[in-house]
């Protein structure tokens, strides 16, 4: 039998503990879905009084359920409705993405859609185009800056961090574990499957690793590491 983790979110704590609008209809749904498709509901994880409007990065339930779907090897995560996941579309979609990333399919109870796969939604189609457009300029914004930094230092007679490959800087020794616990992560162990990269990423943001940038860590980030 296939298995699925469940997702629950109220704003307010009166609503975690009202039958009409909190946790217990939400629960009902979500294991009345799972038991039509036949899929084993193995946990379920929570945000109490959080805002539809907080990213995944601020929501410790939302968190938790990614970093559990990795861990156990579950593909779908199953909400209540689509607004549980997020009101706001971009917090959503950005929610979808890191799942999708993990090869995890989010689903609806009240319709049964796939958010992962809701391409013929057009709001969400655009979104999704803007946020691959935003990633693809911030990663080459970032290499013409560390190229420009090592050009200057050369000039300067200097050295500098972004000479040094992740991991390797001297002075820098939690670069060295956050390396040592990627390469960790990755391997490939006898009781389940590899972890994807992005599922590797979760896991440090997880953990509150910094990457060198200060920004959250993703999937390409780990790539260019382990490629580097």
């Amino acid at each position: 039998m296939a298995t699925a983790i469940g997702y629950l979110r109220v704003s307010s704590a009166k609503q975690a503990k009202d039958g009409k609008d909190g946790f217990p209809r939400q629960r009902a749904a979500i294991r009345a879905y799972c038991s039509q498709k036949r899929l084993e509901l193995v946990e379920e994880h929570e945000d109490a009084g959080v805002s539809g409007t907080v990213p995944l990065e601020g929501r410790e339930g939302l968190s938790t359920a990614l970093a559990r779907c990795a861990e156990l090897g579950v593909a779908v995560l199953v909400v209540e409705k689509a607004d549980r996941l997020g009101r706001d579309l971009i917090v959503s979609e950005m929610a979808v993405r890191a799942f999708a990333e993990a090869g995890v399919s989010i689903v609806t109870a009240d319709t049964g859609q796939s958010l992962t796969d809701a391409d013929n939604d057009p709001s969400r189609k655009l979104i999704r185009q803007v946020l691959n457009a935003v990633a693809e300029y911030e990663r080459s914004a970032l290499v013409a800056k560390l190229r420009a930094a090592r050009e200057r230092k050369r000039r300067n007679g200097g050295h500098s961090v972004g000479c040094y490959r992740f991991g390797e800087h001297p002075e820098r020794p939690d670069e060295a574990a956050t390396l040592a616990r990627i390469r960790e992560l990755r391997k490939v162990q006898q009781d389940r499957r590899r972890m994807s990269l992005a599922e590797v990423a979760s896991v440090l943001n997880i953990e509150c690793r910094t990457s060198r940038t200060g920004r959250a860590w993703t999937a390409s980030m780990v790539r260019d590491l382990l490629t580097a």
